[in-house]
């Protein structure tokens, strides 16, 4: 059969190693039906093939995120969005626009701030009382482990100085004890009862607005690291997903991870369970599958939640009791893992610190231990803390190591909320990407947007640089922990495909495979490491059909 597509001009980066050169990849009926030499390409083409002329840029399998929370991402930019405002002074005002074009929302919600644009990273109720005095205004921060608001909120909630910590955050307060504006963790769910839910119609528009900024970024498939609960801190897009492939509105394929519920035991194994089994029974289940769990083991360093095996230090460099904290006991978490595991579901852990590091890596061996090498391909998520010794168990258990490596620079929000607060030396052991990969783990990639960018290419430039333009300092933990950039790519393509359990025909340029494939210029193969910030994808392909082109503007999706 002639192709229908047929792609020559350009590098083919497969999904391993480094790029086939002087090769075509012809596509037939959405699938890839040869990868061959230039000079073969006139026995594939025919008067209706598609000829792309790739021009010297490099071909490479669609990227799959294998940590994103995309229905949160695109919600938010249908909300107050504060994630492009540089200051504290900007955030506001985008918070003030949005007031005075929305007067008819009775609460402002949203997300975005950064916590290294106000002292001590804990904005204040005042701050937002001088813009929204009357209306009640709640809005995650960047990384959604804490939560802003202003008096109107609180007082709705019914906080006051009394009101105690919850076990799983704290509540920044005023020297009477009163709520000064700022929740972390568990602290942001004291306002869940009297907060405006997120609508089903507006959970799915920001799916597919997810989806548009996803595939513009040639992102073909992720792994929703939170769906199924309504106690989760994400809107659960289950429903969403679903509505989608009915009406035929989704394009790539999901994997979705189902929140366990930390207030909960074992006895909600059972329901995760039969919610896979569910889906895995109806005829659409490829589009959408429920094969994996989100277990959250702790916090995150910036608030001082991550679980570390040292205490975080005080203003003064002294250390305090604070270890940070665990979600799941240990103990728990080891049976939960081991009855999942032996019942085939996958386990997507988010690990930051180094305690919860090993915690998980704890776990996923006990499950080996009892039930013996198994097909569930566990992962731990960010990884930001590793200690030395468990760098090689990764693969001594056979867990994935899932890199969200744009954060592995330094920057403002890690030199001054972070970095000072920790141990000596703790510098070295930020998210040490080079020790995983010499200690034989697995890597896959994803980019936990909406905490920040979806962009695979300026992680995987971070990941190659261990720094970013415009910040004076020197690569974060040192040089050996760099990638190589050929070891970046294939964590976002075929490592995340693994992770996904969807190797088998996709993130590879390989005969037979789903022609979900991305254009990127220029070659990142072709130019120096600190000026991969400048690549970008300009084509994206979902099984044969080009979803996104640069400089076209796409059908908006936000409004159906």
């Amino acid at each position: 059969m002639s192709a229908d597509v047929l792609f020559t001009g350009g590098p083919v980066f497969t999904g391993v190693g480094l790029p086939l050169e002087g090769m075509a990849v012809s596509v037939v009926d959405g699938r890839i039906s040869a990868v061959v030499p230039e000079a073969e390409t006139e026995t594939l083409a025919g008067p209706g093939t598609r000829r792309i002329d790739l021009n010297g840029a490099l071909l490479a399998p669609g990227f799959q995120d294998a940590h994103v929370h995309p229905v949160g991402g695109g919600v938010e930019l249908l909300q107050c969005n504060l994630t492009e405002a540089e200051n504290a002074e900007q955030a506001l005002a985008a918070i003030a626009a949005y007031a005075a074009a929305n007067p008819e929302e009775s609460w402002i919600v949203g997300a975005g701030w950064s916590m290294d644009h106000y002292p001590g990273g804990t904005p204040t109720r005042q701050l937002l009382d001088a813009i929204v005095p009357e209306r009640p205004v709640f809005l995650m921060n960047r990384d959604h482990h804490g939560a802003w608001a202003n008096t109107a909120a609180i007082r709705l909630a019914g906080l006051d100085a009394s009101t105690p910590d919850p076990e799983d955050g704290r509540i920044e307060r005023e020297a009477d004890g009163h709520p000064a504006g700022t929740f972390h963790e568990g602290a942001a769910e004291l306002f869940a009862e009297v907060k405006p839910e997120v609508s089903p119609d507006l959970v799915y528009r920001g799916l597919l607005r997810a989806q548009e900024e996803m595939l513009s970024l040639g992102i073909t498939g992720w792994q929703d690291a939170i769906v199924g609960s309504a106690n989760a801190p994400v809107p659960d897009g289950t429903a969403a997903y679903l509505r989608a492939i009915d009406e035929g509105t989704l394009k790539v394929h999901v994997i979705g991870a189902q929140w366990w519920e930390r207030g909960v035991g074992l006895e909600q194994i059972e329901g995760i369970l039969a919610r896979r089994d569910e889906r895995a029974s109806s005829g659409s289940a490829g589009r959408f599958e429920l094969g994996s769990v989100k277990m959250m083991v702790d916090g995150v360093a910036e608030n001082y939640t991550a679980a570390m095996l040292e205490p975080y230090r005080d203003a003064s460099g002294h250390d305090t009791c604070n270890h940070g904290i665990s979600f799941i006991a240990p103990e728990i978490m080891r049976e939960a893992v081991t009855r999942l595991d032996a019942a085939g579901m996958q386990v997507h852990f988010h690990a930051l610190g180094d305690r919860a590091v090993r915690d998980a890596l704890d776990a996923v061996g006990a499950a080996r231990a009892e039930n013996g090498p198994r097909d569930n391909r566990h992962h731990l998520a960010h990884l930001q803390v590793v200690a030395e010794a468990d760098a090689p168990r990764s693969a001594e258990v056979d867990a994935v190591a899932n890199l969200q490596a744009l954060w592995a620079t330094h920057e403002d929000q890690l030199d001054t909320l972070t970095l000072p607060f920790m141990q000596d030396g703790a510098e070295r052991r930020q998210y040490p990407f080079g020790d995983l990969v010499r200690g034989g783990a697995k890597l896959a990639a994803g980019s936990d947007w909406p905490v920040s960018s979806a962009d695979p290419l300026a992680a995987i430039a971070v990941a190659v640089n261990r720094a970013v333009p415009g910040y004076d300092a020197p690569p974060l933990g040192g040089e050996h922990q760099r990638l190589d950039l050929a070891t970046a790519l294939a964590a976002y393509t075929s490592g995340s495909a693994y992770v996904n359990h969807r190797d088998h025909d996709t993130g590879h340029v390989r005969e037979g495979y789903l022609a979900n494939l991305v254009i990127i210029e220029p070659n990142p193969f072709e130019v120096p490491s600190d000026e991969l910030f400048g690549t970008a994808v300009t084509s994206t392909w979902v099984e044969g059909e080009e979803v996104y082109r640069a400089g076209r503007v796409p059908p908006r999706t936000d409004s159906m």
